[in-house]
């Protein structure tokens, strides 16, 4: 496992998460998806015109899988599970909500070099305070592979 000041740093710097929800039948959907870590919560954003999203409605469980690494004795990451809630008006475009202030600085900055947000109308935001955090490193592993 990771220790929680390692975590946050891994957390903070990776840019992509797998979310995994569950349809309205009960189907299975995994979605890549860019996100913004505050320490706390992952924060989503998401295409409110997205099985993804259609599934968010509905089942609110849902599961990220962040990782890294290439060779095995590379290979870290983390699962973050719960609730995810959505937050502001959806789709996004732009109107005051004090909550997400320091989340679009957060994400405008990671992935668009900006200083405030760019707002499409198209997406929205989810956030996910996690239940429950799973972690590994294997560069930590004992012997060769973790070498």
């Amino acid at each position: 496992m990771m220790p929680p000041t390692e975590l946050d740093t891994f957390l903070t710097a990776q840019r992509t998460c797998r979310l995994a929800t569950v349809g309205p039948d009960g189907s299975p959907h995994v979605s890549p998806l860019w996100f913004a870590w505050d320490g706390e919560a992952l924060w989503l954003y998401s295409l409110v015109r997205s099985l993804r999203w259609t599934a968010l409605q509905g089942e609110a469980r849902v599961a990220a899988v962040v990782d890294d690494g290439r060779e095995y004795g590379e290979l870290r990451g983390a699962e973050l599970s719960g609730r995810a809630v959505r937050v502001g008006e959806a789709p996004r475009r732009g109107d005051p909500c004090p909550e997400l202030d320091a989340v679009e600085q957060l994400f405008a900055a990671k992935y668009f070099g900006l200083g405030a947000m760019p707002h499409d109308g198209r997406h929205a935001w989810v956030r996910l305070r996690p239940d429950r955090i799973v972690s590994w490193d294997f560069r930590k592993l004992p012997g060769p592979q973790g070498q």
